[in-house]
């Protein structure tokens, strides 16, 4: 467990002080020549182009993968496993700096390049859309497929959980997805909403633990959270709500300081947006941290 957090720490600063080096090595383009190697091999009738065809593409990565992690995990005290675990959670997260693309969008000085910036936390192919609460929703869908989903699976699994959510995710959205056939990629997007489902429940009990719990515990109700759905949309709906309320709150303390209007920046839906998803990481690593503390005290 100990292993599991040094590891998530060290991912997490190095990806934010070596931006650079991110940019530069986390491509899948490698991911996308395999599916396309799978699609001119096989068939219309063949395994890969069935519901359970995403198995198939999956499967010799993640045992390459699983094969080292066991193979690492014991030499020179664990350390060999907790550098591939540092490596290989460097390698799926994001693949782009959250908080660099979400800057962009505030810095944009016109609604063209704004909306050029905002295209980054939509799917491809689809349009963005600036009002503050989609900008908001945004910000945490990307923020659990680029973080949250990655961390949770590699804090269950290890390495071999990081690249699972990874692979899934890429074969539903991006450049991969392209080569995915239909009935295969429906069956990665069901894969893809197993894998989310407990993430989006967790970050949405990190929300309420660093937000207003009662607002957003109702927005989770109220938006069928309570429900075993694998629709993970009641996330936009809690996000949206916590950040509405949180800017309430900031515009009645001002008001109480003898303010005549709220000084903000430009777009704060998104300050407060990002401010929430970092407590709500600190959150998720702060809870690691005691599952190790109690360890060792044991």
């Amino acid at each position: 467990m100990s292993e599991t957090l040094i590891a998530a720490v060290v991912a997490l600063v190095l990806g934010h002080l070596a931006q650079s080096l991110a940019a530069s090595v986390r491509h899948y383009a490698w991911y996308a020549d395999w599916l396309r190697w799978l699609g001119s091999r096989f068939p219309e009738d063949s395994l890969w182009r069935g519901r359970w065809g995403i198995a198939l593409a999956l499967l010799p990565p993640l045992l390459a993968v699983g094969l080292f992690q066991l193979a690492l995990d014991e030499p020179l005290y664990g350390l060999a496993g907790l550098v591939f675990g540092v490596v290989v959670l460097f390698y799926v997260w994001g693949p782009r700096d959250l908080d660099l693309d979400v800057d962009a969008i505030v810095a944009a000085r016109d609604p063209l390049s704004r909306r050029e910036a905002a295209a980054r936390l939509w799917p491809e192919g689809e349009t963005p859309s600036l009002d503050g609460g989609s900008l908001v929703e945004a910000v945490f869908r990307n923020a659990l497929r680029r973080w949250f989903g990655v961390l949770f699976w590699f804090l269950l699994l290890g390495p071999f959980g990081a690249v699972l959510y990874r692979l899934t995710a890429l074969a539903v959205e991006g450049e991969a997805a392209r080569e995915v056939p239909g009935e295969t990629g429906a069956g990665a997007r069901t894969l893809l909403a197993i894998l989310e489902w407990p993430v989006a429940q967790l970050l949405t009990l990190a929300m309420a633990l660093v937000g207003n719990f009662d607002t957003v515990i109702g927005a989770w109700r109220e938006s069928g959270g309570a429900s075993f759905n694998l629709d993970n949309r009641f996330l936009g709906a809690v996000a949206r709500a916590s950040v509405r309320t949180e800017l309430a709150e900031e515009a009645a303390e001002y008001a109480e300081e003898g303010g005549s209007a709220l000084v903000a920046s430009e777009l704060p839906e998104l300050r407060d947006a990002m401010s929430l998803v970092w407590r709500s990481l600190l959150v998720w690593l702060a809870v690691l941290a005691l599952f190790v503390i109690a360890g060792f005290v044991s």
